[in-house]
């Protein structure tokens, strides 16, 4: 019998939230090979998430890395679930609101209908892996494993292991992130981790130059991404969901005791507010 905590002992996977990373994430989980449960209360962000994973699998087909019978039986591998107490898998991957409270009786839930050795990821961007396992009564088992907006595209996966992580949970989880094809690094449990901690300043300092009307946020994503950058910081802030930045960035700000270098913007505050959330909402910083 294979090692509790090994690669070789991961046979299905279950991904918790069908939002925009959460239907990536399961994308790359199917197309891995792993049968996969998509869990959200929402059935209409369940039918959402299906789509885009179909359509997702679609592209890979029309450009040749993927047969018809190899995304069908990608398709085959999806299950959708609306039902927490349904949600049973080897190991689980939580992709919900950033929200501590949220997180922490989700994983509460999650260990009570899940054997003890079912490991516990986290996509969160933000908390400390140390606090998300606080309700877990086998905190060992709660690593981070944190992928990028979009997921089925951006190479990088950070693995973050929590003061309590067994070292063998955080190889596995390195290791499965190779099988989906993603480069894994590992970080310490530090408030941002490695690269929303560098990468905050691409969009508070660009919110700042546009809030103290030193340039239009045209010309500031204009500016950037002449000089190298894919996308500018109000373009790709679209993308990602401004709710979702702003959040981001305010949890920082207060991980960080409110270092004023980390001040959330009233500027992206005012367009939360509005529901002007990006590309999802139609309209953000600009308008789709």
């Amino acid at each position: 019998m294979p090692d509790s905590y090994s690669l070789s002992a991961i046979q299905k996977i279950a991904v918790v939230g069908a939002g925009t990373m959460g239907a990536g994430i399961a994308q790359l989980c199917v197309q891995a090979g792993y049968p996969t449960q998509l869990f959200d209360l929402n059935q209409a962000t369940l039918l959402r998430a299906r789509q885009s994973i179909e359509a997702g699998l679609g592209k890979l087909e029309e450009k040749g890395r993927l047969t018809a019978e190899e995304r069908a039986a990608a398709l085959g591998r999806l299950q959708t679930v609306n039902e927490l107490d349904a949600v049973c898998a080897d190991l689980i991957i939580e992709a919900v609101v950033e929200q501590l409270p949220v997180k922490h009786q989700l994983f509460a839930d999650l260990a009570a209908c899940n054997g003890p050795r079912t490991i516990l990821a986290s996509n969160t961007s933000t908390f400390p892996i140390t606090q998300l396992a606080a309700p877990v009564r086998q905190p060992e088992r709660v690593v981070g494993m944190h992928f990028f907006n979009p997921a089925p595209l951006m190479p990088l996966v950070e693995v973050i292991s929590g003061a309590a992580t067994d070292p063998a949970v955080a190889e596995t989880v390195r290791q499965l992130a190779l099988k989906l094809g993603k480069t894994p690094v590992l970080a310490a449990d530090a408030p941002g981790f490695i690269v929303n901690r560098v990468a905050r300043h691409y969009y508070v300092e660009s919110l700042k130059a546009v809030e103290e009307r030193v340039a239009p946020l045209e010309v500031v994503d204009e500016l950037l991404e002449a000089t190298g950058f894919r996308m500018g910081p109000f373009r790709l802030m679209d993308l990602i969901g401004v709710d979702t930045n702003f959040a981001v960035t305010s949890s920082l700000f207060a991980a960080f005791h409110y270092d004023a270098k980390f001040r959330p913007s009233r500027v992206q505050q005012q367009r939360v507010d509005a529901g002007h959330h990006g590309r999802k909402t139609g309209r953000g910083f600009y308008q789709y």
